[in-house]
């Protein structure tokens, strides 16, 4: 007992362990940056050694929870000034001994598999610190005790992202994107900054169990309005809403695919935007009393969900395929949370940090062997209309993939069918309606990413097809030279080549695409073991993981037995999951494999539908007028203000002062006897001006 004991005083090290390696590589490139940045397998070794650190670590503390040790607190006053007081701290329960096993686990896949994507880039160094340091600063937010530390960490989050999706700064699209993801997500962390103060102001607490008992009783009470309440807990849920990409706040998640594919694969997939459904399930005791609440959250998910799904049907850059899907998933999850689906929305979390995470780096995979036959330019490595047949060339990435597919598209017994089904069938049981939109989703979801799966790997290779190319290179320009202006150049045939004419392994192009390196396959066969077999520890007839996770103060049976499980209703809420599943599939193949039905034909017939999706339902091209446009003709409009109001009234105000001045000085020479003229004078003028009245 007492090394259990031990084991929970320690576990503050999970996330300091990661920081140590960010810590020591960073300043090594601050102070000797030449000399570090040479220093390329020491300083991978030493950050991938304490990143395995953390995770065994954190497999102890789960296997401690799992045979069933009570929750862990550890606080410290960190501030106090009269009766005001900070505390911070750590805690471990359920919850956060799962998600640190999955940020571990993920993070730690992630760094081996960097080995081999970024072999050849000369910023190999620094992505690894800032890899690192990301997954301290998620770690951090993990183990929070309350809403104040998770606000600190959550900002640390939002910097690491900004560092990574940046990484190749001197690209304009990454550039750009890092911008675009910072700006968006300040936008959701300016309301969950209001929504903390304001629980804080009604409450006097930033711990979640305290906050919600004292705001329900406040509002049984009435001493505080309900609708107040709402407005509070909304604003809170808005940084949920930009870190984990919902709608409104979505727009940055695609861009955000200029970052280097390994954060792909950790930000986009496992760690920073699951962080916002992890802070819904934190702040469930002050959301589930509060109706109107849970149903914005719901509503909001499923809204995403269906929009995310259906602008990925339209994508060619298999990166931003997989972003919308991402999306997509993230609504799920939401849509779980607002209709009371604890356990399921945590679920799928789980279960989509694995099988996505497999699918970015499988992607990653195949833009590596892409790069061998088109060269580094993303617009062409990540374009699935040159891919086809990779199953022949790389055959371990193209099985990964495929079970990552199998897994998203929620085909038994793949992880992602059991998440997705219990979502489904707990939304049906409290709205029948945002079960239609998820099961419609459903569908849609199986049908891009079998598109996505015979695009890039069935077939025949289209790599070296000098007419597509052309094409591709043509539009990529017209569309560069759309946005920069007339006669503007495409920035990136200026950087792109430059920076990575050493990326490949050969230095002129082949004619095939190649397998990747071991140190890029292993990670996708170790996540290939999750993505099929995690989600039987979640089967509805046997549910150790509702057992395991379930919402605050609930109680919850590991099995059920054998009367109460519904057969029935599995059957028929399952059945009907996998059917419309099944469909997408096989409108997939016909569409991409066989060719049986011609999706130019079909896009013809709608060319709205076709429009909105590939235009990502001009949401972008919305915010581009109202807030960037509108916001530089605010600009002009406060600077004319500027120059012709306050400018004009202070020069005007000089104007008087210099003119009064340069008068007065005729008259103030110094001179007594001209001052006594003056005196006599005004004298002589008062006497006649008495005289005449």
């Amino acid at each position: 007992m007492d090394s259990v004991d031990t084991l929970y005083q320690y576990a503050w090290l999970i996330p300091v362990l990661p920081l140590i390696g960010a810590t020591i590589v960073g300043v090594g490139l601050i102070s000797y940056g030449e000399a570090t940045s040479k220093l390329r397998q020491p300083s991978a070794a030493l950050i991938v050694s304490l990143t395995g650190a953390a995770m065994v670590l954190s497999f102890l503390i789960f296997w401690s929870q799992w045979q069933g040790h009570a929750p862990y607190q550890a606080m410290f006053e960190w501030a106090s000034a009269g009766d005001f007081s900070i505390q911070m701290g750590y805690t471990i329960d359920h919850l956060v001994a799962l998600m640190l096993v999955v940020v571990t686990t993920v993070a730690f896949l992630v760094m081996i598999y960097t080995d081999g994507y970024m072999a050849h880039d000369p910023g190999y160094v620094r992505f690894y610190a800032y890899l690192s340091l990301f997954s301290s600063s998620m770690l951090g937010l993990v183990i929070s005790p309350n809403l104040l530390q998770v606000y600190v960490f959550w900002e640390l989050v939002g910097m690491c992202s900004y560092l990574l999706i940046g990484f190749w700064y001197n690209r304009k699209p990454a550039a750009d994107a890092c911008q675009k993801a910072f700006v968006t997500n300040r936008v959701g962390d300016f309301g969950l900054l209001l929504g903390i103060l304001g629980l804080f102001w009604a409450t006097g607490s930033f711990d979640f169990g305290v906050m919600g008992d004292r705001l329900t009783e406040m509002v049984n009470v009435g001493s505080l309005p309900a609708s107040i309440a709402a407005v509070f807990a909304i604003l809170v849920f808005m940084g949920p809403v930009a870190k984990s990409a919902q709608f409104p706040l979505h727009v940055w998640l695609p861009d955000a695919m200029e970052g280097p594919t390994p954060i792909s694969a950790l930000i986009h997939a496992a760690t920073m935007v699951a962080a916002g459904v992890f802070l819904v399930a934190r702040m469930y005791p002050v959301f589930e009393h509060i109706p109107a609440v849970m149903t914005v959250i719901a509503y909001t998910g499923a809204f995403t969900a269906f929009m995310g799904a259906t602008i990925a049907i339209t994508q060619n850059d298999i990166k931003k395929g997989l972003a919308f899907s991402t999306m997509s998933q993230l609504g799920y999850m939401v849509m779980a949370m607002g209709v009371g689906a604890y356990s399921a929305g945590l679920f799928h979390l789980m279960t989509h940090a694995y099988f996505k995470a497999m699918l970015f780096l499988g992607s990653g995979s195949v833009i590596h062997g892409m790069e061998a036959v088109v060269g580094h330019d993303p617009a062409l490595a990540q374009d699935m209309r040159l891919m086809g047949g990779l199953r022949k060339y790389m055959p371990v990435t193209a099985i990964t993939f495929l079970i990552g597919t199998l897994a998203i598209s929620g085909i038994p017994p793949f992880a992602g069918f059991w998440s997705k089904d219990e979502i489904l069938g707990a939304t049906f049981a409290v709205n029948p309606a945002l079960w239609a939109v998820g099961w419609l989703t459903a569908g849609i979801t199986a049908f891009y990413m079998f598109r996505m799966y015979f695009s890039t790997f069935e077939g025949s290779f289209r790599g070296n097809d000098e007419g597509i190319r052309r094409d591709l290179k043509r539009a990529q320009l017209q569309k560069m030279g759309a946005s920069l202006g007339p006669g503007a150049m495409n920035p990136q045939e200026l950087t792109l080549d430059a920076d990575h004419d050493d990326h490949g392994e050969h230095g002129h192009h082949a004619h095939e695409p190649h397998e990747s390196p071991l140190s890029m396959t292993f990670p996708l066969l170790a996540l290939a073991v999750p993505s099929v077999l995690i989600g039987l520890v979640g089967t509805p007839f046997a549910n150790y993981f509702e057992a395991f996770i379930h919402p605050p103060g609930e109680v919850v049976e590991a099995l059920e037995s054998a009367e109460a499980f519904d057969w029935n209703e599995f059957v028929l809420m399952a059945g009907s999951s996998v059917a419309i599943a099944v469909v997408g599939i096989i409108i997939s193949l016909l569409m991409y494999r066989t060719k049986a039905i011609d999706p130019k034909a079909i896009a013809a017939k709608i060319p709205f539908l076709y429009n909105l999706s590939l235009n990502k339902w001009y949401i972008d091209d919305i915010y581009e007028v109202v807030f960037v446009q509108g916001s530089r003709k605010l600009a002009k409009q406060v600077l004319e203000i500027d120059i012709r109001i306050v400018d004009g009234l202070v020069n005007l105000a000089g104007l008087v002062t210099l003119v009064t001045g340069e008068g007065l000085k005729y008259l103030e020479n110094g001179r007594a006897q001209f001052y006594a003229l003056i005196v006599f004078g005004a004298v002589l003028g008062l006497v006649l001006l008495s005289g005449v009245t």
